[in-house]
């Protein structure tokens, strides 16, 4: 296997996260059981199982048409599998080749073919790949990760992360692909999982550190910049609210005079213009009695807008529909209100009844291992025309733990930690209200992987059968679901029968390499060390 160590330049996390546990073993998700390998003469390998436990001989699909060795700063070639007839492939030096693969499904050897290649800049990975075709226009977007050197900014480890968002287009049938869109995002992780979406629209990414999008040609300097005095300016106006009413603060400028100011107020919408500029405007989050309500100049250079609601008793949670620009005020008594209305939720005694059906979570039996390092991190979505982020979920202590394409038309899924379980979420970028779906549970897993410290893939079958990870050498664990036993098995604590049990099983493999790549169809696990593959049959059909 052409692995590539990391240099001596290559020293922080960020660069073993993404290069130093890099996967050599790619996995065709639109054909299962058929896995890919680069060697070290350049060629792409494939083997794909014959019968139900042969594989078949590793076979060339395609030769890398440069010498790669010669290049000092490469990093290692990475594929990804973007339809079932087009593949990406970079060689590690910073160039990037749109393949034609034809059918890879069928059973006679298919010529790959190279339909785009060019040289893109400094060495990079590729991360996601999709293809889209609209009309006469086929176009694949991909998603290419480098470890860039900061000149300027030496704080932190001196690197910072960039994703390139490709795309590549062909308007119809005589003419040739071409770039026609390149995007950078800047972050300072390495993100656990970035994808683009299927329909190309927009960018999902779980990162602990957040990215985003920068125009070519400016500096980071600048970006930070725009940051800092976007927070000093603090919000443009305060309000209140009582039940009935709701007060508005607005700080004028200098020698502000009642002609310079006109207030609208319209049952439900507001509109606040200040010298000729509209300040605020608006449809209010709920309908105010418009004739009552008045505004004046106070003492201090301030303007006082009174509302008066349509509902009285009814709590607003903003003023202004999607205006973000306020902040609002609420005095000891609301908060008092609050912490009354939320009292049952909570408990002052640590742990009031142990015993019962299902106990809150104690703090105290957590193991020095539960502990997760990085404080939190969070999913973020981000428009591909608008380049802004749409969506963004603080993930908090769910740490993220694999991602797995269940369906190589979706996006890919991502596993996180619910307090001692592992849930699988299929995203949908398409449902706007619904874009995270809960598809499997994996009982206890969050649990039990805490503990395997030297873990370095972790993935699960495509059908959720079961979840396995690797360590560095010879260990591989399988965790299956739980499934019926065929003999009584009582609970020695309650008496109780327990019909179902969850097997975990570990493989040691004949090897002292280092494990290079790991995938899991649902019937089998690949491990791909320098030298071998390994093939362990974990599921029968039925």
């Amino acid at each position: 296997v052409a692995e590539v160590k990391l240099r001596d330049d290559q020293y922080t996390l960020e660069h073993m996260h993404a290069f130093g546990m890099y996967n050599y073993l790619h996995c065709d998700s639109w054909y299962q059981d058929s896995v890919y390998y680069i060697d070290n003469l350049g060629r792409i390998m494939n083997l794909t199982v014959m019968l139900d436990t042969a594989l078949g001989k590793p076979r060339e699909v395609f030769r890398l048409p440069t010498d790669l060795t010669a290049c000092d700063n490469r990093l290692c070639a990475s594929v990804h599998f973007t339809s079932s007839s087009w593949v990406t492939l970079s060689d590690g030096t910073g160039r990037l080749y749109v393949i034609g693969t034809g059918d890879r499904g069928n059973s006679t050897p298919e010529k790959w073919e190279i339909m785009f290649n060019e040289e893109l800049g400094s060495p990079f990975i590729i991360i996601h790949s999709i293809s889209l075709l609209k009309a006469e226009e086929h176009s694949i977007a991909t998603l290419l990760l480098r470890i860039e050197k900061e000149e300027l900014d030496m704080k932190g480890s001196g690197f910072y992360v960039s994703l390139e968002w490709v795309t590549i287009s062909k308007k119809n049938k005589d003419k040739k692909y071409e770039i026609i869109k390149r995007d950078t995002l800047h972050g300072k992780s390495v993100p656990h999982y970035a994808a683009i979406e299927p329909d190309g629209t927009g960018l999902m990414i779980v990162s602990y550190k957040s990215f985003k999008f920068v125009q070519v040609g400016q500096d980071l300097e600048e970006n930070m910049d725009e940051d800092m005095s976007e927070k000093i300016k603090g919000p443009l106006y305060y309000w209140q609210q009582t039940e009935d009413d709701l007060t508005i603060t607005i700080q004028l400028p200098e020698d502000s005079t009642k002609e310079d100011i006109l207030v609208q107020f319209l049952p439900d919408h507001i509109n606040i213009m200040l010298r000729d500029h509209r300040f605020l405007e608006g449809k209010l989050y709920s309908s105010i009695d418009h004739e009552s309500s008045t505004w004046i100049i106070k003492e201090n250079n301030s303007l006082e807008i009174s509302l008066i609601k349509k509902n009285e008793g009814l709590t607003w949670p903003e003023l202004v529909v999607g205006d973000k620009q306020g902040e609002l005020l609420r005095d000891s008594a609301q908060c008092a209100a609050i912490a009354e209305r939320l009292m049952h939720l909570t408990s002052e005694e640590l742990n009031p009844n142990p015993d019962k059906e299902k106990p809150p979570c104690n703090a105290q039996e957590l193991e020095e291992c539960d502990i997760f390092f990085e404080e939190s991190s969070s999913l973020c979505r981000f428009d591909g025309s608008t380049l802004k982020t749409t969506h963004v979920v603080n993930l908090g202590s769910n740490q993220y733990l694999f991602s797995v394409i269940v369906d190589p038309k979706e996006m890919p899924c991502f596993c996180l930690r619910h307090d001692v379980d592992a849930l699988l979420w299929q995203p949908h970028s398409s449902k706007q209200d619904d874009m995270w779906e809960h598809i499997a549970t994996f009982n206890a897993l969050g649990y039990v992987q805490a503990s395997k410290r030297d873990k370095k893939f972790f993935t699960c079958a495509p059908n959720y059968s079961y979840a396995a990870l690797c360590e560095c050498l010879r260990r591989v664990f399988i965790y299956r679901q739980p499934t019926p036993m065929s003999t009584v098995l009582y609970n020695r604590k309650e008496g109780r029968q327990v019909g179902q049990v969850a097997k975990q099983q570990v493989a040691s493999l004949e090897t002292s390499d280092p494990i290079l790549g790991f995938q899991a169809t649902n019937e089998r696990l690949f491990v791909l060390t320098t030298k071998n593959l390994f093939l362990i049959k974990v599921n029968t059909e039925n």
